[in-house]
């Protein structure tokens, strides 16, 4: 039953049909259709709709990168990073579908620039942006913004509990799942706290059983997975085990010998069909260095280049029968979205 009253949505048309003309209008529509009326605005911007458009198989899916921008002239201090030899950093949107990319509009109180580091996750067609280092100051933040893609428009969420760089992310049902990372005092962590999206508020989890510090965060089924890291005493020493929160109980439990010992995590973990894990960097020396995964639809967008220093390289990698995945393909990507990047999720608009 839908609580929204479903008044008429297209003249001479009866309700129903009026909502399922507009449950096919693509994402990329929605904030012109908002603006029509009223009634339009506030279906479209309902969460009862989104779900409607995503049983129906209505919605798409896109990659939103956390990307280096173009280098612009910095006339004064207050226009950008301390450094000029320092990036600026956008939300860069990649549509396999079309092969397009476009920009997201930036965050109002970081108009030159996203914090260094922030971390992104999806919840119910949004894209949430949390965390981070001032771009200018390079302290930690505790900011959280959340993007409609219905109304191209941010709001400001509820601030993490505390302040913490480099931690694991992951999205479930409405909610986003952080834990590990370390704090202001570069001290690994090994707390868990989860962001309610629609209520705005934060809920502390049970914590995990030891530190985890540069760790990477993946949904797999009913639980995240926060994958490697390292303790305050251990530090760059990726260690080989992860931990899953089950989403039922809020329980942790061990997953030992899922990673390998001393690789770095951060970006790069994909999921086989068999629900185990995977390294993107290990795929093709192609993407070795600065390897970051995106999977979107039925294939993966993955960035990395061969050496230190080289230009970052866009491929995609489609999924082929029995799980196993495909050979990398190149993908021509304009001068201006051709930044590195650094972090990343898919979101189903």
């Amino acid at each position: 039953m839908w609580s929204l009253k479903l008044t008429e949505l297209l003249p001479g048309l009866p309700e129903e049909l009026g909502l399922e003309c507009l449950a096919r209008l693509p994402y990329s529509a929605h904030p012109v259709a908002s603006q029509v009326c009223g009634p339009w605005r506030t279906l479209l911007e309902s969460q009862q709709f989104y779900h409607h458009r995503k049983k129906n198989g209505h919605t798409h899916k896109v990659a939103c990168l956390v990307q280096a921008l173009p280098h612009k002239p910095v006339v004064s201090e207050s226009d950008g990073p301390k450094s000029n030899d320092s990036h600026s950093y956008g939300i860069a949107v990649f549509d396999p579908v079309s092969c397009s990319w476009q920009r997201v509009d930036p965050v109002p109180k970081y108009p030159n620039g996203l914090p260094l580091f922030c971390q992104l996750a999806s919840c119910e067609g949004k894209l949430v942006a949390m965390g981070g280092w001032d771009p200018v100051s390079y302290d930690p933040v505790t900011d959280v913004f959340v993007y409609d893609f219905t109304n191209s428009q941010w709001r400001k969420g509820n601030d993490m509990p505390s302040k913490r760089s480099f931690f694991a992310i992951g999205s479930y049902s409405g909610r986003v799942y952080v834990a590990g990372g370390h704090d202001e005092n570069k001290n690994a962590l090994k707390s868990a706290w989860v962001y309610d999206l629609r209520l705005d508020e934060w809920t502390e989890l049970t914590q995990m059983s030891q530190e985890r510090d540069e760790c990477q965060g993946v949904v797999i089924g009913d639980e995240f997975w926060v994958v490697s890291g390292y303790g305050t005493e251990s530090q760059g020493v990726f260690e080989g085990g992860a931990e899953a929160l089950e989403f039922g109980s809020g329980r942790w439990r061990r997953v030992d010998g899922a990673w390998e010992v001393g690789q770095c995590p951060r970006q790069c973990v994909g999921v086989g069909r068999d629900g185990k894990l995977t390294s993107w960097s290990e795929l093709d020396s192609a993407v070795r260095v600065g390897t970051c995964g995106v999977t979107v639809g039925g294939g993966t967008l993955v960035m990395g280049s061969e050496y230190q220093g080289a230009k970052q390289g866009f491929y995609m990698v489609e999924e082929m029968k029995g799980g196993q995945n495909g050979k990398l393909e190149r993908i021509s990507v304009p001068d201006e979205f051709s930044g590195f990047v650094q972090s990343g999720c898919c979101v189903e608009i």
